[in-house]
């Protein structure tokens, strides 16, 4: 007896090929536009009537990297997540990561960010990522500390420059303020404290209703793709664009000499003041190294250049600026302060160690 239901799957709508052939095409260009992003920046500044290595000329071709860095990780981030948001629930995402599981996912979370070449501005789009796709906030916030502090490109360059002891060392101890400040953060249950948008994301609450994971076409990920990079990137752009500008300033006019010689004096506030006085500033690790050395050379103690490596990487003021689009100013203090104590930890170690 006929149903009126046929037993052959419906057959994929005429268009399904042509945003496939679209995403790829955006996927490949994406690739190729970020990996010239540097010579692009370069080329752009040379336009500019500035000396390219003045003051002036550093921070604008900084500006001219990381905001279009930042924003294309954001917009390819959000992108994917959404799609594998699409095929796990929010419910399923905090089952499989929440409960026993989180202290592995916090290590699996750090050790993520050792491998991603990320600054602390460009982990955040990430971060954010994951948030949308209901991954538990401790574990994110392990990726968040770990991503900037505890990379390859510091790894290699610290290798060079004072050996594999400190090298390994350094590693050791940044995965373990990744992991330990994450699982805290975790336990704190501090779910509430993040901004109103955000905390909706995370609870599913703008996972569109009726619509099982079986019944959706890949069409239809792509377009849960791109709703969630307008949602996210209409809240955030702005700050993004602001915190890079005010850390293109300060990386372009970093006073070198007066931190010589306040960092350099042999004293027990050299730890706590090398923190305060990397917070305000911003660059990745690779660009903070040049400082590093520059410190080293002048007598600084190994632990307080370190904890001045962390802090810049870790805790940058435009940093925070973009991250308070995603937290309260709450669970920002949180964060600054477990970080914080970390690294002032490994600072005053280091020193005895060393």
């Amino acid at each position: 007896m006929s149903t009126g239901m046929t037993d052959h799957p419906q057959a994929p709508l005429r268009g399904d090929w042509l945003w496939h052939i679209g995403v790829a095409a955006f996927v490949t260009s994406w690739w190729w536009l970020y990996h010239e992003l540097l010579a692009l920046s370069d080329w752009l500044t040379s336009l500019m009537p500035v000396a390219r290595h003045s003051h002036a000329g550093e921070a604008i071709a900084f500006f001219l990297y990381d905001v279009p860095k930042v924003m294309m990780l954001l917009t390819l981030i959000v992108f994917a997540m959404g799609i594998v948001r699409s095929f796990f629930s929010p419910e399923k995402t905090r089952a499989l990561l929440s409960g026993k599981r989180e202290g592995v996912g916090n290590i699996l979370s750090a050790g993520l960010g050792v491998l991603t070449p990320f600054c602390s501005c460009s982990a955040v789009p990430l971060f954010i990522g994951f948030i949308s796709a209901g991954v538990p906030l401790g574990v994110t916030f392990s990726f968040l500390i770990a991503a900037p502090m505890v990379n390859e490109v510091a790894l290699v360059l610290l290798f060079g420059l004072v050996g594999w002891q400190v090298a390994l060392t350094y590693l050791v101890f940044g995965l373990a303020i990744a992991i330990i400040a994450g699982f805290v953060i975790g336990k704190l249950r501090l779910e509430g404290w993040l901004q109103d948008w955000v905390r909706d994301i995370h609870s599913g609450a703008q996972v569109p209703e009726g619509l099982e994971d079986e019944r959706l076409s890949m069409v239809d990920r792509y377009r849960l793709g791109i709703q969630a990079v307008r949602e996210i990137f209409a809240k955030v752009w702005i700050w993004i664009v602001l915190g890079i500008a005010m850390g293109a300033l300060i990386h372009g006019y970093v006073p070198q000499d007066l931190m010589v010689r306040i960092m350099g004096a042999d004293a027990w506030w050299s730890v706590p003041a090398a923190v305060l006085m990397g917070v305000p500033m911003y660059t990745n690790a690779a660009g903070v190294i040049p400082i590093v050395e520059a410190l080293l050379g002048k007598g600084a103690a190994l632990g307080t250049v370190l904890a001045f490596m962390m802090s810049v990487i870790a805790l940058s003021l435009p940093e925070m600026i973009i991250l308070k689009q995603v937290l309260t100013l709450r669970l920002i203090a949180v964060f600054i302060g477990v970080v914080a104590s970390g690294i002032l930890a490994v600072g005053y170690l280091f020193n005895l160690m060393f």
